[in-house]
């Protein structure tokens, strides 16, 4: 998992995570600071998913990110 596009863009990101995963509460974000591995695990908590699913989601979303964001 890429843990630099999220984290790195982290402060430009955050309102487009939170669009994706609303149900995430404000905490989480700011707990979170970019790092993928800790926002996979909240995704498992919340949604109830596999933690291959809440990986995937989170590479699916960095993966669809614009170039702008990518190092």
């Amino acid at each position: 998992m890429n843990r630099d596009i999220i984290g790195g863009n982290w402060k430009q990101l955050k309102g487009q995570i939170q669009a994706k995963w609303g149900d995430l509460t404000d905490d989480v974000f700011d707990v979170a600071e970019g790092n993928a591995q800790y926002l996979s695990g909240k995704l498992q908590e919340r949604y109830g998913w596999e933690k291959d699913r809440a990986e995937k989601e989170v590479r699916e979303f960095e993966s669809s990110l614009d170039d702008r964001y990518r190092h």
